[in-house]
């Protein structure tokens, strides 16, 4: 995680081979990409490729169009709604990347744009504070999600309640995989090749734990660049 990190930091990072920065505003990562650039590269490698923006933070839906000029990964979809939105929004810059292609001379079909990755944030620990979907909604919004051509269901997000003891953290990690596992299974019904989904849970006071638990994507800043304000 790289909120409230500067960029000369980020640039440092990205040298020593970081490729995923995460941020949890959008209008943060909106001026860090300004002087950056959005398709910033991983410098230090023979083979220079983009790093990934990934935003963890709540989304409001009149953020949404922002949201996907930024970002490659969204881990906070919580809402039937936002899902309409961010997809609304995609189908716009696909759209808008084809005309490109075409004005650049290349053939129909021959130029393709990724859909856009999203998690699913599920509410494990049910606090008032929290946001994400409640967890007998998620497989519902999983579906959704899923079905929608422009955006690609990557996995289930969820940050438990913050305590001393990271080892009080597993049951609520360890609640995500058995949602996960039994939605995978319920997605996989009838759809040969459904992609694995992934786990984004743990921070830097408990990604022991997460991982433990099967985290496949853990946010880390503090650990890294140290606390920040």
């Amino acid at each position: 995680m790289t909120k409230t990190v500067p960029v000369e930091r980020i640039v440092e990072a990205a040298a020593l081979g970081a490729t995923d920065f995460g941020e949890n505003r959008v209008q943060e990562a909106r001026e860090k990409q300004a002087v950056l650039g959005s398709r910033f590269k991983v410098r230090g490698t023979s083979n220079l490729q983009p790093v990934r923006w990934h935003l963890v933070g709540h989304l409001q839906r009149n953020k949404a169009r922002l949201a996907v000029e930024l970002f490659d990964v969204i881990h906070s979809v919580d809402s039937l709604e936002l899902g309409q939105e961010l997809e609304r929004h995609a189908a716009k810059r696909a759209r808008g990347s084809r005309f490109e292609a075409r004005g650049l001379g290349i053939e129909p079909g021959a130029y393709s744009l990724e859909p856009l990755e999203v998690m699913i944030q599920v509410n494990i620990s049910g606090e008032a504070t929290k946001s994400g979907c409640n967890p007998d909604e998620a497989g519902r919004l999983a579906a959704a999600v899923g079905a929608m051509p422009h955006l690609r269901l990557a996995g289930l997000m969820t940050i438990p309640p913050y305590t001393e003891d990271p080892e009080q953290a597993r049951p609520h990690f360890r609640r995500l995989r058995e949602l996960r596992d039994a939605l995978q299974s319920s997605l996989a019904r009838g759809h040969a090749g459904t992609r694995a989904l992934l786990l984004s849970m743990g921070m830097s006071h408990d990604f022991e734990i997460a991982i433990e638990e099967g985290a496949d994507v853990i946010r880390v800043g503090a650990a890294i660049f140290g606390a920040m304000a």
